[in-house]
């Protein structure tokens, strides 16, 4: 490669990475940390307050996912057509003023209701982000780009859950709820990000003025010449995407992996506020924040490194499937363990098995999908995914309820990422191609 083209592609791609990726990784930060305040919440007055037995907490958390899903190709087809910066903006705003009325929510009916409503107003906020951040950079680049992006799931816990702790403990602050305060602290940066992301964001690279005119035509040209390739495949027409075998594959793969995610989110400070009945060990409220923010700091390690390795050698199969047969095999055991300390230690290793897996496998369906077919095969992939939001929570509440204990929910999401790790060795092949040195 010529250098003085080398130096362009360099400083365009570090240029992305810095003025894009942190500010759309907040933005995940926003969402995430809003879908999950429901598994701080519970344990910490909200359960109690509201009567909400294991299951009723599981069906609150799980009805997000059920509007979620249903606009979620709609959405991202319009985020496609509107373009991001409208269109992430409009859902942030959205979904942030339906955090807000969860202060001053009453009773189980009104709960459910809210829940649903988040997830109508955050339909196609994940895939449109992977969408937006997948057409800013060649494919070469994704596994970097969308691992930089990822870290802010497991960052959500490791700062998200602490800072809920201390919302929590302002217990009493104008006259309301602990919890409630939590919800009304974490909802308003929603409103305000959102309002941002409007003046912030640009569409494509022709528009971002941060560029110079050789970073936004080497970008432009590279990303143009992948989608007349792309364009001779099936993978460009969103009616071929959503009957290519190779989507419903990775959709089942996807379902595997936020299954063992969500389960893990919702019902991991539960899991911690029973230490002390279990081994007698006594923690308040902040302190359980902080255990629960154990498992997610190597988790984000584990995902930068694997997201560097797989830039570096390409992308292939066993970055995804490896990670999901040692998640499978480690979270049933933690539920064995005889202490505190070794029960997070293995929570910690399926925490960092499932973020090492993450960012990688959306590289993978990128392989070929483009233009509309992407939107409608990224939005398939993550409705189908998240039908494992809906069925993960509620399925492990009652079968918390009806055996128990949390044994037999956990080999339930051991047995389903054991199977995501089957499908993903089926179904993806060959490697990525490498990407240049980005320092």
């Amino acid at each position: 490669m010529n250098s003085s083209v080398q130096t362009v592609e360099q400083s365009a791609i570090r240029k992305v990475s810095w003025r894009l990726v942190p500010f759309v990784a907040l933005m995940f930060f926003i969402n995430f940390l809003d879908r999950t305040a429901i598994s701080f919440a519970g344990p910490n007055g909200m359960s109690k307050d509201l009567a909400l037995s294991a299951a009723q907490f599981g069906m609150a958390a799980g009805i997000f996912f059920v509007g979620y899903i249903v606009l979620e190709i709609p959405s991202n087809l319009a985020l496609h057509k509107y373009g991001a910066r409208r269109w992430l903006s409009r859902i942030m705003v959205s979904w942030g003023v339906v955090a807000l009325l969860f202060t001053w929510v009453s009773n189980v009916e009104g709960l459910y209701t809210l829940r649903f409503l988040l997830g109508v107003a955050e339909a196609g906020f994940f895939p449109g982000a992977i969408l937006f951040l997948s057409q800013w950079v060649p494919a070469r680049y994704r596994s970097h780009i969308l691992g930089l992006f990822y870290l802010a799931q497991p960052l959500t816990t490791v700062i998200g859950a602490p800072l809920a702790a201390l919302l929590i403990e302002a217990h009493g602050l104008f006259g309301l709820a602990g919890w409630r305060i939590m919800f009304f602290g974490v909802a308003v940066p929603a409103i305000v990000v959102g309002f941002i992301a409007w003046f912030y964001l640009a569409d494509k690279p022709s528009d971002a003025r941060w560029l110079s005119a050789e970073e936004q035509r080497w970008l432009t040209d590279e990303l143009a010449q992948e989608a007349r390739q792309k364009a001779k495949t099936p993978g460009a027409h969103p009616g071929l995407a959503l009957r290519d075998s190779r989507v419903w594959l990775f959709s089942l793969v996807y379902f595997g992996f936020i299954y063992g995610l969500y389960a893990l989110a919702f019902f991991l400070p539960t899991v911690i506020g029973g230490f002390e009945a279990q081994f007698g060990s006594k923690f308040n409220v902040f302190q359980k924040g902080l255990i629960t923010a154990i498992p997610y700091l190597p988790a984000a390690v584990a995902l930068y490194l694997a997201t560097q390795h797989a830039t570096r050698h390409g992308v292939s199969r066993w970055h995804v499937g490896l990670p999901a047969f040692i998640g499978a095999a480690s979270i049933p055991c933690a539920l064995y363990m005889q202490s505190p300390v070794t029960t997070v230690a293995v929570i910690t290793v399926t925490a960092c098995a499932i973020f090492a897996a993450l960012p990688n496998f959306w590289s993978l369906p990128a392989r070929f999908l483009s233009g509309a077919g992407a939107a409608t095969g990224l939005a398939l992939i993550n409705t189908v995914g998240n039908l494992a939001g809906f069925a993960a929570p509620f399925i492990t509440g009652a079968l918390k309820d009806s055996s128990g204990g949390y044994q037999l929910p956990m080999f339930v999401v051991g047995a389903l990422m054991a199977l995501a790790g089957v499908l993903v060795l089926k179904v993806a092949h060959a490697p990525m191609p490498r990407a240049a040195a980005l320092a």
